[in-house]
């Protein structure tokens, strides 16, 4: 936001010289970034390229001390800024002078610095805290998770705010070094790369990085007693998973499922391209959620969504993430489709290759399973809205969408969309009409009008005209596919 001087002549000037030269033309930046679904999260005036985190915490009092150091540029002439936070703050740094802060709303901490920051300028602002993350909320919930040996920190659409400040919204993706210090014999498991480790004076400190950019709410982080397992992909990206010692009889099938995700990303790498980051792998600490969480690198499991043994394709989903919604995230929240109805569909393709339903024959399962009168077909993948971003619409829906384009453009076509939509975007951001063009650039047909009928409709489509459903016109309900109860375990499991 710039707030100008409109005024004539000699009036414009005399206001202007009774302005301090240091002042004129600075305005506060937003208070959120401009996402209609969210709108007080993220803010404007600044973009973050790095986060350095050095935590210390303890998991008997859940007491966090930490020291956040944030690069970033300015996009706008800047008096205030404001980041997204919930814990005590103790003192704010920006480049190198003490600055001001005060609290606001649900969780804005908006920050003055001494001298205002001109648009473009490199800034660093350090930011020393503390509190007990568990007793903060913001309207009305919490996600931080404590365990009977530490917390976890994992959540969609927000998380970072229990644990560390940012300009919280995908669109402002940063790199992240956090080093975490626990007493010895208790782990702390983050994204990207265990760069070091080492114990003294009765703790340890975990050092980890990702070197790719990382959208806040794909950080994490698990503190507890966990038991690690490494390995590699056959492209040598080193895999480390981590479990709770804790997971009692659901340690079995956890295990049957995360040990394969070295397969899983080199089979997904045939369909999306080569893996995008430099590290992989789960982890699955003892909580009392019931969800799932593509975190960067290293997706987040809840013990429960093993209860019923291995399930194979939830993996399939979170790693899928890792191109669709990691490597190339959202521009807003109401572009959620990009990332679920694509680790939909990925779950869809594992299934054909396991021989436990056809991607089609998928397709013919939930369209037929939807009555024309169904709320399902109410939800529109394309802009769901913030009360059904994680609507099983969104996941079914959308896959089935894909299908359908697959079934009008042909194999080729769509394989090719699969693995350059991630090339053409990596690292950055993407909207749905940007997936639009780019179909229609790769296939050479225009689509306009079947996305408006898939993606942002609030009807189910004909069927001669949907995913040319073959047996659904003929009245007969399809054989439920054998891989169906897995795919939906993952939509009960993945609500937040």
């Amino acid at each position: 936001m710039h707030r100008r001087l409109i005024a004539p002549g000699a009036l414009a000037a005399s206001l202007m010289l009774a302005i301090p030269a240091s002042a004129a033309g600075f305005a506060p930046g937003a208070p959120g970034i401009g996402d209609p679904y969210y709108p007080a999260y993220g803010n404007g005036g600044y973009d973050v390229s790095h986060y350095d985190l050095k935590l210390r915490y303890e998991p008997s009092t859940d007491l966090l001390n930490g020291t956040a150091t944030l690069l970033a540029t300015t996009t706008e002439d800047l008096s205030r800024f404001d980041l997204d936070f919930l814990l005590d703050v103790s003192e704010v740094r920006v480049n190198g002078a003490k600055a001001s802060f005060a609290t606001s709303g649900q969780h804005e901490l908006e920050i003055t610095p001494a001298k205002p920051l001109t648009k473009g300028s490199q800034v660093t602002v350090v930011v020393r805290y503390s509190g007990v993350p568990s007793t903060r909320s913001a309207y009305g919930f919490s996600t931080w998770h404590r365990t009977p040996d530490g917390a976890v920190a994992a959540d969609e659409p927000e998380s970072a705010w229990w644990w560390y400040p940012s300009n919280d919204h995908p669109l402002d993706k940063a790199t992240y070094d956090v080093s975490v210090s626990v007493p010895d014999g208790t782990q702390a498991i983050s994204n990207g790369v265990l760069q070091s480790q080492s114990s003294k004076l009765g703790r340890t400190t975990f050092n980890w990085r990702d070197n790719k950019p990382q959208a806040t709410y794909l950080t994490t982080l698990a503190v507890g007693r966990f038991d690690i397992t490494t390995g590699s992909t056959t492209a040598g990206v080193p895999i480390v998973n981590a479990y709770s010692k804790d997971l009692g009889d659901n340690d079995g099938a956890a295990r049957a499922s995360v040990e394969r995700t070295g397969e899983v990303a080199d089979w997904l790498s045939g369909y999306f391209g080569p893996y995008p980051f430099s590290a992989l792998g789960g982890y699955v600490p003892n909580t009392t959620t019931g969800y799932a969480l593509e975190t960067q690198t290293r997706p987040f499991y809840s013990p429960k969504q093993f209860a019923n043994g291995s399930n194979v394709s939830l993996i399939v989903h979170e790693l899928a993430h890792q191109w669709y919604g990691d490597d190339v995230s959202v521009k807003g929240w109401k572009d959620i489709w990009l990332n679920e109805g694509f680790a939909s569909y990925a779950q869809w393709l594992w299934s054909d290759s396991e021989g436990q339903g056809t991607a089609q024959e998928l397709a013919d399962y939930v369209y037929a399973s939807h009555p024309a009168g169904d709320a399902f077909w109410t939800v529109k993948p394309g802009d769901p809205g913030a009360d059904n971003q994680f609507d099983a619409a969104v996941y079914d829906r959308g896959a089935l969408a894909l299908q359908a384009l697959r079934n009008k453009i042909g194999d080729t076509a769509f394989f090719r969309i699969l693995k350059g939509w991630p090339a053409g975007h990596a690292y950055g951001n993407a909207s749905v009409p940007d997936f639009e063009k780019y179909a229609e650039q790769v296939s050479g047909t225009p689509l306009a009008s079947f996305f408006d009928t898939w993606l942002f409709t609030a009807a189910k489509p004909a069927a001669p005209t949907a995913a040319q459903v073959r047996i659904a016109g003929a009245g007969v309900r399809p054989v439920r596919p054998r891989s169906w109860q897995q795919i939906a375990r993952t939509h009960s499991t993945h609500r937040h």
